[in-house]
């Protein structure tokens, strides 16, 4: 692949392929983000927000997917492209009070925001701790 082939691609192109190999559910309306809150009822939820332009970001996703050995009957997750979608972002922080960061993985049971955290603090491993 040449560099004309990478200036071509659209922020959704550079976030399909970073979402590859992890059972990711695509955030991307306020209606969906509606229904994982719901969903959470039953099940946690997490949502992974990513800055396709940040390297660190970038970094600690990989890390995560790697890490990453939950299935969706033990969590739903979720992955919001911020770049895209900073209006259900800013939506998410004032819903739950929680500071805007990038990336930012939270983690919500019952309707609530149980866990969250930001930048290297992001452990896939975490999240074994909110499955009954």
């Amino acid at each position: 692949m040449g560099i004309f082939d990478k200036l071509k691609k659209t922020q959704r192109d550079i976030a399909k392929e970073e979402i590859v190999e992890t059972p990711w559910h695509v955030l991307s309306t306020m209606e969906e983000l509606d229904n994982l809150v719901d969903q959470s009822e039953n099940i946690p939820v997490a949502i992974f927000k990513h800055s396709t332009r940040c390297g660190i970001s970038r970094m600690v996703l990989k890390q995560f997917e790697k890490d990453y050995d939950l299935n969706d009957e033990q969590l739903k997750l979720y992955f919001l492209d911020l770049l895209q979608h900073r209006d259900i972002s800013n939506e998410i922080a004032q819903r739950f009070q929680i500071h805007h960061e990038s990336p930012q993985l939270l983690v919500l049971k019952d309707r609530e925001v149980v866990h969250h955290h930001s930048h290297q603090g992001i452990d896939a491993a975490h999240l074994k701790k909110f499955i009954d």
